[in-house]
C-alpha cells in the first residue's frame, strides 16, 4: 500500500485550484460528484432516492373454472309459436246417454226387441234371420266375405252352442244406449253407451252399469287400452242390425 503523502496531496491541490478558478470567474462551483471520473460519495448509495420502479402491469384476472351446463333435452326456443297459432285443446261433446226406447225411429226398436227375444230364448240359430245376408249381412267379429255368422258366433263363446253370446247380447241390449255419427251415412244407435263415452268421465251408476258387463280387470285393460273394447251392438236408423263386434 503507498502512504507517500505527495501522491494524496496531487488531487486536493487540483481541486483547489479549480475551486479558485471558478471563483473568479462567477461559475458555479461543481460538486465533488459532478467532475468527470470523480466517485461518488461514500453511502451516497444508501442516501439516494431509489429509481423509480417499473410499474408492474396488474395481474390478469382469471375467470373460475365453470363445467358447462348441458343443453336442455327439449329446445323450447326453437319454435315460437303465436297466440293464434297455439293449437286449441280437444274439446269433447258430451254423449247423450238414450234409455227411452219408445222414443228411437220404431224400425230401430223393433229390431231390438227380435234381437232380445232370439237371445233370451237360448236358441242361437233365432239370430240367422236377423243377420242377414250378402251386401246386407251383419258385421260380426272374426268373419269375412261369406263365412256363416252363427258359425262364427259359436266360435266366440266360450260354449260349442253360443250361449255365452247369447247372454252377452241380452245384457248389451238391456244397458243405455247412444246415437253415433249423426247425420252420416254411418249413423246408427249403439249398445251399449260405453263405446262412445270417454270412461275417464263415467259416474259411479254408470261403472256399476259397466262392471255388469266386464270384470274389474277387463275395466283395467281398457283404461290402458285407452277406450271401451268389449262387444257392442249397432242398429241402422231404418232397422238394420249393422254389426256385432268387439274391438276398437
Amino acid at each position: 500500500m503507498n502512504r507517500n503523502p505527495a501522491s494524496r496531496a496531487l488531487p486536493v491541490g487540483l481541486v483547489v485550484l479549480l475551486l479558485a478558478s471558478a471563483i473568479a470567474t462567477g461559475t458555479p462551483a461543481l460538486a465533488l460528484s459532478e467532475f468527470q471520473g470523480a466517485p461518488p460519495p461514500i453511502g451516497s448509495e444508501r442516501n439516494a432516492a431509489p429509481a423509480e420502479e417499473t410499474e408492474e402491469a396488474a395481474p390478469e384476472e382469471r375467470t373460475p373454472f365453470e363445467i358447462p351446463m348441458p343443453d336442455p333435452l327439449v329446445d323450447r326456443t326453437a319454435v315460437q309459436l303465436k297466440d293464434d297459432e297455439i293449437p286449441a285443446p280437444e274439446v269433447l261433446e258430451p254423449v247423450e246417454v238414450l234409455t227411452d226406447v219408445s222414443k228411437i225411429p220404431e224400425p230401430v226398436a223393433r229390431m231390438r226387441e227380435l234381437i232380445v227375444e232370439a237371445a233370451a230364448s237360448g236358441d242361437i240359430e233365432r239370430l240367422r234371420p236377423l243377420l242377414g245376408k250378402g251386401p246386407t249381412q251383419t258385421q260380426v267379429t272374426g268373419t269375412a266375405g261369406e263365412e256363416d255368422p252363427i258359425a262364427a258366433l259359436k266360435s266366440l263363446s266360450g260354449d260349442q252352442d253360443g250361449i255365452e253370446v247369447l247372454a252377452i247380447l241380452l245384457d248389451l241390449m238391456s244397458t243405455g244406449f247412444v246415437l253415433a255419427d249423426k247425420g252420416t251415412p254411418e249413423e246408427a244407435y249403439v249398445w251399449p253407451y260405453f263405446a262412445e263415452k270417454p270412461l275417464s268421465s263415467l259416474t259411479a251408476p254408470e261403472k256399476v252399469d259397466l262392471f255388469r258387463l266386464v270384470t274389474a280387470g277387463d275395466f283395467a285393460g281398457m283404461e290402458e287400452f285407452g277406450s271401451y273394447n268389449f262387444y257392442r251392438v249397432g242398429i241402422t236408423p231404418d232397422g238394420r242390425w249393422k254389426f256385432f263386434v268387439a274391438g276398437d
